[in-house]
């Protein structure tokens, strides 16, 4: 079967919660990740009501704050581990789980991006965080970021998104089978049921998750209000969000910059690092006066209204 289907969904983060077996993300394999159990800290994990749900989220480092926004379906923030070590060191990273991943519950209201934008504010306003912040953001996380940043452009500094374009309904399938999950990486599954508060309810999530995100359609509307400093990072593998779905919303952001990393898939940060974090690092380390955009070349304009 395919590396998998769905947007960060299956490729990413699960965390044991067992005293002998470390934090992993999903098919990890053998490799080492972290030391930081990222969104399964619970020595330090708090969380804050945000409309029905309570959601989940962790505190690291001391300096300008970044909020960080994994990928979806069953994503944790421990999928960018590496990445969330080296920021932590210059920078306050507040790292939450998702409505629906992780410690965060369901909730019962219909998914949407605006409500997903919203939960993400509670928990910027439980930290009395009003200054407008950098969100680095993967997959559903990255189009989290942009409806935060199109929605409230005022909260926003600049944006970190990786593989995340333009997207038209239909795109995705529309459901996903915890079942089949599990014969990819039982330990994940497992481990995802001691912390999930809702266990019960996971393949229901799953269900109306793959609804939500097979119905979306991201274009436009959302990139075109977006101001804010935006770095692009996809895998030139990705095929969640294809390069050329990248290159078009780069046309449609007005102070964009795109990097496309070899040989990577969709999880570009895990497939390549260093060129992945050395993009990261220095986008988030540029003074906010010199994050100048990259000229919008407009043959790439006419290649897109051939491809569309």
């Amino acid at each position: 079967m395919k590396k998998f289907l769905l947007t960060g969904i299956l490729t990413t983060a699960l965390l044991i919660n067992n005293s002998t077996d470390a934090a992993r993300y999903f098919t990890q394999g053998d490799k080492l990740g972290s030391s930081t159990p990222y969104g399964d800290n619970v020595k330090i994990g708090k969380y804050v009501q945000a409309d029905d749900a309570k959601i989940y989220y962790e505190v690291y480092g001391a300096g300008e704050p970044i909020l960080i926004l994994h990928g979806g379906g069953v994503g944790t923030p421990y999928e960018l581990g590496k990445i969330l070590d080296e920021l932590k060191k210059s920078h306050k990273l507040i790292v939450m789980s998702t409505r629906g991943h992780g410690r965060s519950e369901i909730g019962h209201t219909p998914l949407t991006y605006k409500q997903k934008a919203e939960d993400a504010l509670a928990v910027l306003d439980d930290l009395k965080i009003s200054a407008p912040v950098q969100i680095l953001g993967f997959s559903d996380g990255a189009y989290t970021a942009y409806e935060i940043a199109a929605l409230y452009p005022e909260k926003v500094e600049r944006i970190m998104a990786i593989g995340a374009g333009t997207l038209k309904a239909g795109y995705f399938p529309s459901d996903m089978s915890l079942a089949d999950l599990e014969k990819f990486d039982k330990r994940f599954i497992d481990g995802q049921k001691k912390i999930r508060p809702e266990p019960e309810r996971w393949q229901e999530f799953l269900s109306d998750y793959m609804k939500f995100w097979s119905s979306q359609s991201v274009g436009a509307e959302t990139f075109g209000k977006i101001k804010c400093p935006v770095l692009l990072i996809v895998g030139d593998e990705d095929d969640h969000a294809p390069v050329i779905t990248v290159l078009a919303a780069h046309q449609m952001i007005e102070n964009s910059r795109l990097c496309v990393v070899p040989k990577a898939w969709h999880t570009a940060f895990l497939d390549n690092y260093d060129v992945t974090s050395t993009a990261i690092f220095q986008f988030v380390n540029t003074p906010l006066e010199n994050l100048k955009p990259s000229k919008k070349v407009d043959y790439n304009s006419k290649v897109l209204e051939v491809v569309k």
